[in-house]
């Protein structure tokens, strides 16, 4: 992957320039409909699809329908992700070079660390919007500037109902996980709401939201971006009462006996190959059999509200799906689904407690964290690194990490024009393909592709030929990518990756060579059977922090410190 250089400007100076350009001659007939679905923090094998033994149907028909990425790449945590889906660039360009929430002291007041997207970057909504005639709209999470000047509505989305923060309560009491934010911030159309309706849930909300803007769209005769950011299912867990009890019983059995069943189902559907081994038990994870009743128990309950969670959101994609269908719009429309980031193997409440032990008797009187609670309003529970593990088969570790578990995510891809239908690609993908792949199918040329622009040029790959059936991968073995996050930091290029963990992340502290073909769950160390392909691959690596400005900080969820 090639890295380059841009320097800040206005948006307004840059949108005058430049010209739309012809679609490729496979796309689909006019601009297709476009409808981007995320998902928040769900593991690489939670869908039925992927392995899991959760209730899918409707995104397993979609990837039945299309095309799933066995290899797609993302950003450890949530905003650099959402950076890099949207622009098309490295999040260190964006403006995400770190979590706002964990920006270190050596990194403020530098370009890259903004903590919101930055003048050297265009979202591809904005350019859709202006140059192709779409009409635009989002719902859901955002986590890309809490400022005003960098919520949706002026990141060229027309329409928004959107929780401006990264995380919070699914129910309409607006409850944080922090004492100094009275509540969690949301917007509708760029204008603060200071309350929700009561019965809100975030899926089903937001659901309703995108399902109002597709029948905008309509009278308004225009093709349409739709970017449906769910907040499920990141924590707190959390599903309606109807729900909450569908996967009674489902778990009893622990954490190793369903990781196992998950990876046997992976290697009959061709996620992964037969030999692969999945990660073992990250460090500090008790074996399930040396758990008490009671803590197998509190334990299962976690992971039973956790898929009624996931099961919920499919539910509610599917009424997105029906609607299109109803109105003739399903066959017009590319949809694509991911999941921002591995899963999470974090308690954010442990998290807090840890970093700020002061707000213990905050947090006590403001949830309700009662087993008999659990998942229903005021509860704030997450499901811990045993079950996140299991999310993330067979991958090691999970969000936060550079790890696989952290930044790999299933990718399904459907619609018009898109080929191989029920099969799954190998091949290497990154997030910042899909911006370059939206803006080929609607033909539109980035301004940094112009003359005068200092616009950050999309450093991913449109994925239309692949998508199109004209190729089978979008990268050579020269090509590579690239992370920083929190201090930890990797380099891929064909099936080699190299590794650098933290020792406070629980790593060794130096680079580490794994080859993902044989080894996806990064358990052996080839670093002295290859010294030259690892020399070869810091030299990228020192490419990599130079040319997207990286500035190197341990600041993070990994370092003792004040939130």
């Amino acid at each position: 992957m090639v890295y380059l250089r841009a320097t800040a400007t206005t948006l307004a100076t840059i949108l005058v320039l430049g010209l739309s350009v012809c679609v490729a001659a496979d796309s689909p007939k006019g601009k297709p409909n476009i409808l981007l679905i995320v998902a928040d923090d769900m593991g690489y094998s939670d869908l039925g699809c992927f392995g899991g033994e959760i209730r899918t149907p409707h995104l397993d028909a979609l990837a039945k329908r299309g095309f799933r990425a066995a290899n797609f790449c993302v950003a450890p945590t949530c905003s650099p992700s959402r950076a890099m889906l949207l622009t098309g660039t490295d999040n260190h360009l964006a403006g995400l070079g770190t979590m706002a929430e964990w920006l270190g002291p050596a990194q403020k007041g530098i370009p890259g660390y903004e903590g919101h997207l930055n003048g050297r970057v265009t979202t591809c909504a904005t350019l859709l919007s202006t140059r192709a005639g779409y009409f635009t709209f989002m719902a859901g999470k955002w986590h890309l500037g809490e400022d005003r000047k960098a919520w949706p509505a002026s990141k060229g989305f027309a329409r928004d109902f959107t929780m401006i923060d990264g995380g919070g309560s699914h129910w309409e009491d607006m409850k944080t996980l922090s004492p100094k934010q009275p509540k969690v911030n949301f917007s509708r159309n760029g204008e603060r709401l200071d309350t929700l309706p009561p019965g809100y849930f975030s899926s089903k909300n937001f659901t309703d939201f995108a399902i109002r803007c597709l029948d905008e769209a309509r009278t308004q005769e225009k093709p349409f971006f739709a970017y449906v950011a769910y907040q499920a299912p990141h924590g707190p867990l959390a599903a309606p009462d109807a729900w909450i009890d569908k996967y009674r019983g489902a778990y009893d059995q622990g954490y190793e006996a369903i990781g196992a069943e998950r990876l046997n189902r992976q290697k009959t559907l061709g996620i992964v190959a037969n030999e692969t081994e999945r990660a073992p038990r990250s460090p500090g994870v008790p074996a399930w059999d040396e758990l008490t009743r009671e803590d197998k128990q509190r334990s299962a309950r976690k992971m039973e509200i956790y898929a009624a969670m996931v099961e919920h959101m499919d539910d509610q994609i599917g009424r997105l799906f029906d609607h299109l269908k109803k109105s003739g719009q399903y066959d017009k429309t590319l949809i694509i689904f991911m999941s921002d980031n591995g899963a999470n193997g974090e308690d954010h409440a442990d998290l807090l407690l840890q970093h700020a032990p002061q707000v213990r008797s905050w947090f006590e009187k403001t949830y309700d964290n009662r087993f008999e609670n659990w998942g229903r309003r005021g509860s704030f529970i997450d499901y811990g690194p045993a079950w996140g593990q299991v999310s993330n088969v067979p991958f090691r570790l999970f969000k936060g990490y550079v790890a696989e578990g952290g930044i790999r995510a299933p990718l399904i891809v459907s619609g018009p024009g898109v080929k191989h239908a029920g099969t799954i690609n190998h091949s290497a993908l990154h997030i910042t393909d899909i911006t370059p792949t939206l803006l080929e199918l609607a033909g539109v040329q980035h301004p940094a592709q112009q003359e005068r622009s200092e616009l950050a040029a999309p450093q991913g790959k449109s994925l239309w030929p692949l998508l199109a059936g004209r190729e089978t991968a979008t990268r050579t073995d020269s090509d590579w990518l690239g992370w920083e996050l929190f201090g930890n930091r990797a380099i891929r290029q064909g099936d080699w990756k190299l590794l650098y963990l933290l020792k406070g992340a629980g790593g060794a502290g130096d680079w580490q060579l794994f080859n993902l073909k044989d080894d996806p769950a990064e358990m052996h160390d080839l670093s002295l059977q290859h010294p030259e392909r690892r020399a070869a691959m810091l030299k990228l690596w020192d490419e990599y922090l130079r040319t997207n400005g990286v500035i190197l900080s341990d600041a993070g969820p990994f370092a003792k410190r004040e939130p």
